[in-house]
């Protein structure tokens, strides 16, 4: 016990803490097992890798913002009416090989089609692959960039979202912004080009942006630069929670 003991804080001090923590139960396992030193010390740093991968997933989880956790598998591409993305599609999108070469990706259509959880579905996949991913709603990102030039803590949370490997941009349309906020979204977007992708949501299509951006030269700019390199999914159909809703009686 007192070896075991020793060998558990040596790991500690080389930072390999999972190793330490499952040394005891590794160690009695591989006496029933008869394994060799070599498995040993082969399982003893898988724990290591698999408990850092674990906890670097989670802090990625925590750090994206997400506003629910979503997975694609679940998601209804069957229902009655819906249009403009099947399985197919999706599945080619969960390979992250756009992520790589910093494609974008739009889904627009009319409010309660899952926009936002296909989104979500994507992002889950890309925090999963190693990706640091952000999510923000538009209403909430043209507060930090207003606000950016006066808090520092807004000033960093625009840094963290810019560097990241994908941003979702949630609810783009939702409520009209200014020529001036217009402006600030361009040089957003703009410093992001061909650097980092965006998933963008909008139940907007493109001819009715220049209404809620205010003026039809930016939203051209903003326009050019997302949809150089981007696939678009239009989506129609019936509203997913308008057929799943719940009552305080039940149905």
């Amino acid at each position: 016990m007192a070896e075991l003991t020793m060998v558990a804080s040596m790991l500690r001090h080389l930072s390999l803490s999972e190793a330490a923590a499952g040394l005891e139960s590794i160690v009695a396992d591989a006496a029933l097992a008869e394994d060799t030193p070599l498995e040993v010390l082969n399982k003893l740093l898988q724990m290591e890798i698999d408990g850092r991968n674990a906890k670097g997933k989670a802090k990625r989880l925590k750090a994206a913002c997400f506003p629910y956790i979503d997975d694609l598998e679940s998601f209804d591409f069957q229902r009655k009416g819906f249009k403009g993305i099947n399985k197919a599609h999706v599945r080619q999108l969960a390979d992250l090989a756009w992520l790589e070469k910093a494609y974008n990706i739009m889904f627009l259509g009319p409010t309660g089609l899952g926009k936002t959880r296909l989104s979500i579905g994507l992002g889950v996949k890309a925090v999963e692959a190693g990706y640091n991913v952000s999510f923000v709603t538009l209403d909430e990102l043209m507060r930090l960039l207003k606000t950016a030039e006066i808090s520092t803590r807004a000033a960093r949370k625009v840094k963290t979202i810019r560097n990241n490997d994908l941003v979702i941009l949630d609810e783009v349309g939702f409520l009209p912004i200014s020529k001036q906020d217009a402006n600030k979204l361009y040089e957003f977007v703009n410093a992001m080009y061909l650097k980092t992708s965006i998933i963008l949501t909008s139940n907007k299509d493109f001819e009715e942006w220049s209404e809620f951006l205010g003026d039809s030269i930016i939203t051209a700019a903003i326009l050019d630069r997302l949809a150089h390199q981007c696939e678009i999914f239009s989506l129609d159909g019936p509203s997913y929670r308008l057929e799943h809703r719940k009552t305080i009686f039940g149905n």
